[in-house]
């Protein structure tokens, strides 16, 4: 499900813009309702994309056991490794380089153009992208909690992903 300022976002709530309102319709199909806590409550991942420090250890205390966190707002994110971990995480990743797992788009747009324009491909689709995804996962062969994904220095990157897209 998915969380802005005011809670949960579920179809019915008053006040939602169309983008929000279709977005419940497929994160949220129970209507769950209440706060972040409430959304963090008994769940395996967090992925946040919205501020700095808004996710405390006490809320990733909430989630199951061994959760897995991608807390991207950059250049600070929505809670640091070390106070995730604190929560009880068991992966952290974040959009910055001076902490493990960094996840930033400069690892799939240059390999995601090339293959495009190695292969004349007119637009780039839904499978591709799972497909750059997948290949890009495909490099770290053993992951560990600090390495989930590859850095984006690895030279293996670029290409990997030019050759996923067809």
């Amino acid at each position: 499900m998915a969380v802005d300022r005011t809670g949960i976002i579920f179809e019915a709530r008053a006040g939602l813009n169309e983008s929000k309102r279709i977005l419940a319709g497929f994160t949220n199909q129970r209507q769950r309702r209440g706060s972040l806590d409430d959304a963090l409550t008994g769940v395996d991942v967090l992925i946040g994309v919205s501020g700095p420090d808004l996710v405390s250890a006490k809320q990733i205390g909430l989630m199951n056991r061994d959760a897995i966190v991608f807390a991207l707002s950059n250049p600070t994110p929505e809670i640091l490794p070390d106070v995730a971990r604190a929560g009880g995480a068991a992966v952290v990743a974040t959009g910055r380089s001076d902490f493990a797992n960094q996840v930033n788009n400069a690892l799939v747009f240059p390999g995601i153009f090339k293959g495009a324009l190695e292969r004349e491909v007119r637009s780039i689709t839904p499978k591709m992208m799972i497909a750059a995804a997948e290949a890009l996962a495909g490099l770290v062969q053993n992951p560990t909690s600090d390495n989930v994904i590859p850095s984006i220095f690895d030279e293996r990157v670029v290409e990997t992903v030019a050759s996923s897209i067809k």
